[in-house]
């Protein structure tokens, strides 16, 4: 079992990390005492791993389980409407906790939920994907609206986050892609010597054994804890976890919601960013080298055929980081040295033509 503590300045919950993870869950549950759980969850890991959730929460009448679409499709204004419609039928009130219970959009809507059902209730975070080790530490909620990603939405930490890694087991491959994208991610940002250890280590995602599994979790929630407890808010320094972000949440978008992955489409979305960092910063960095790893991975490392650029500036004008409609992403001077960068439209032009045929 691995503990970590996320601290901020609103509060202070621990993360565990493990096969007792669901012990600690319930141990948790039984010191606080809420008044009711309500249970968000989606149909698949409901069909899964509801069992196993069962067997260690309260056996009585004030436990409520919801099931929402699979994917990017939870994240949705009706969805929204009609979990606060079901706590409000079954009489949730401000003593009562909601358990997120899925992979990162299950966690966004659950926690958005919590955060605005009767001006913010409690919420427990119990991932079920690799890609929640970064999106259920930190208290970013939300939903998403037909023209952005994430753009409804309030920062509300959870409880408590129990990290039961045997749920992980039954991953499909494009979500485990998706979730180490993340971890790529946090070592560029932060941490030299983890990003090599990924290069070295990591050559087949069907064949990370649970000890390297659990250091990879480990690692990339303490980077994440680690710039959460500097700007809780995202006023400044927290906007450098959205590396890749900017692009990717437009191929997300332009696709179509839950057609790519969030992960699959961030990881082309740091080639791009590399690409600019490279050109704007002169960053030293083997490009080809990261594209032929991730390739082997899995990953596509170029943009889709249909990819339009001026609909794609159109949406990185609107990504949260931009302001006065000036495209601004995070670049790399290097590993570990993030910056963010108001970047002109002819640069992310040029940079997107030469990106798009290499």
């Amino acid at each position: 079992m691995v503990e970590i503590t996320v601290e901020t300045p609103s509060k202070k919950y621990p993360v565990f990390i493990g096969n007792s993870a669901l012990t600690e869950l319930s141990n948790h549950l039984q010191q606080r005492n809420y008044t009711k759980l309500l249970v968000i969850t989606d149909e698949k890991v409901g069909e899964l791993h509801l069992n196993t959730l069962k067997d260690v929460l309260p056996k009585n009448d004030d436990v409520f389980f919801f099931q929402v679409p699979t994917g990017e499709k939870a994240k949705q204004f009706s969805v929204y409407e009609q979990c606060l419609t079901f706590a409000l039928e079954n009489g949730l009130d401000r003593k009562s906790c909601i358990i997120a219970f899925g992979g990162g959009a299950v966690g966004d809507l659950a926690g958005f939920t919590a955060a605005t059902y009767m001006r913010g209730i409690p919420f427990i975070q119990v991932p079920t994907t690799i890609l929640a080790h970064d999106s259920a530490v930190g208290g970013k909620t939300g939903i998403n609206h037909p023209l952005g990603k994430n753009m409804i939405g309030s920062f509300h930490q959870p409880e408590a986050v129990f990290y039961y890694t045997t749920f992980l087991k039954t991953l499909p491959a494009h979500e485990i892609r998706s979730g180490f994208a993340e971890a790529v991610k946090h070592s560029l940002i932060a941490d030299r010597d983890f990003y090599y250890y990924l290069l070295e280590n990591i050559q087949d995602l069907q064949q990370v054994d649970e000890e390297k599994l659990n250091y990879i979790l480990k690692k990339g929630i303490e980077i994440k804890a680690a710039v959460v407890a500097e700007d809780e808010r995202e006023s400044g320094l927290r906007a450098i976890l959205n590396f890749g972000h900017t692009l990717g949440h437009v191929i997300e978008a332009t696709a179509g919601y839950g057609k790519v992955t969030h992960g699959e489409a961030v990881m082309t979305g740091m080639v791009y960013a590399l690409y600019l960092s490279e050109e704007v910063l002169g960053l030293q960095f083997d490009i080809e080298t990261f594209k032929k790893w991730i390739e082997k991975l899995g990953y596509q490392s170029q943009l889709p055929k249909d990819f339009n650029f001026e609909l794609g500036l159109a949406g990185m004008k609107r990504d949260k980081k931009s302001y006065a409609n000036k495209p601004r992403f995070v670049l790399l001077e290097d590993i570990g040295k993030p910056v963010i960068q108001e970047i002109s439209e002819d640069v992310l032009r040029s940079v997107f033509s030469s990106f798009s045929i290499n």
